[in-house]
């Protein structure tokens, strides 16, 4: 392209923001990790489990019965973003909330060095967090 050819105007309109969010830390020497996670229909998804830094997502196909400790269970579908602050904070559910249809999405996790991405949350330790689990109406 030398200097005299039109450019293209694109840019400007081609970004749409799918979220803002204060992240409340990023552990120390941590390294970025992008994943594809994909459920068959109505698979009830990772058990309850942890992550060691923030994780954002996006639904690329389906929708997710998502549930993070003291938030009540929503359902996400194709297009919408979600994150989660990681630590010591419960990710509950991540089911696929259809039985007809498969559930895709993708994740990016700042993982803590030398911890594992992601941590299953036990049955004893569920019990003592219960009074930290939102309940709907």
């Amino acid at each position: 392209m030398t200097d005299t050819e039109p450019r293209s105007t694109a840019w400007q309109t081609a970004l749409t923001s799918l979220q803002e969010v204060e992240i409340p830390f990023i552990p120390d020497g941590a390294h970025g990790m992008t994943v594809v996670v994909e459920f068959p229909p109505g698979d009830p998804g990772s058990p309850p489990h942890r992550h060691s830094g923030p994780a954002f997502g996006y639904v690329l196909e389906g929708e997710m019965l998502f549930e993070l400790e003291g938030e009540p269970a929503r359902v996400l579908r194709a297009g919408d973003a979600f994150w989660e602050p990681g630590g010591d904070v419960v990710h509950y559910q991540d089911g696929n909330n259809l039985a007809d249809a498969p559930l895709r999405f993708t994740v990016t996790m700042l993982c803590a060095p030398g911890e594992p991405m992601f941590t299953l949350v036990d049955d004893e330790e569920l019990a003592r967090r219960e009074h930290l689990r939102a309940r709907t109406a």
